[in-house]
């Protein structure tokens, strides 16, 4: 969709009106970030120490005030993610932005998470990694239903061709 001129200008007029006239102050940005589900987290590669904004304490389910390191998370992944994790620490030699999924248990519950930064320690600061977590479980879950239809689809097919040819082989004996 391509906004016409006077949009534009709507726009431009809403933006100006922001106090520093610059552009997105930092409120707009943390609405946006909470509207979107978009947990922030800083990791220091010296010390291994993690940090996350509250929604990312919240997807974890940890408290705000414990202390995390990246050696520590794994004790809460679903095998085979764990492995996936261990992994993501030599990714800081991966050139260029990357993802990786991995599950967690929370409770009883079983949640798909998806973690993005950049690699080759690219944008690091004062020894610091920043990335985001996004809570992905609901695609997950409709990609593993989708999976899971497809086989079955694909095993009624056999089946049905199976019968099929039992049938015409009875019927030309």
């Amino acid at each position: 969709m391509h906004l016409a001129m006077e949009d534009l200008a709507k726009l431009d007029t809403c933006v100006n009106r922001r106090p520093d006239n610059s552009g997105w102050d930092i409120e707009h940005l943390r609405r946006a970030i909470k509207a979107a589900g978009v947990a922030l987290w800083s990791w220091n590669v010296d010390t291994d120490d993690l940090e996350m904004d509250h929604q990312g304490y919240e997807l974890w389910n940890v408290a705000d005030d414990v202390a995390l390191t990246f050696e520590s998370c794994p004790q809460r992944y679903i095998p085979p993610t764990a492995n996936g994790w261990w992994r993501t620490s030599s990714t800081r030699a991966t050139v260029g932005r990357y993802e990786i999924d991995f599950r967690i248990l929370v409770d009883d519950d079983v949640r798909w998470i998806s973690a993005r930064r950049h690699g080759s320690d690219e944008g690091i600061a004062n020894r610091c990694m920043n990335g985001v977590f996004l809570d992905v479980t609901g695609r997950k879950q409709a990609e593993e239903s989708h999976e899971l239809l497809a086989g079955e689809m694909s095993h009624l097919g056999y089946r049905s061709l199976a019968e099929f040819e039992t049938q015409t082989a009875q019927q030309a004996a």
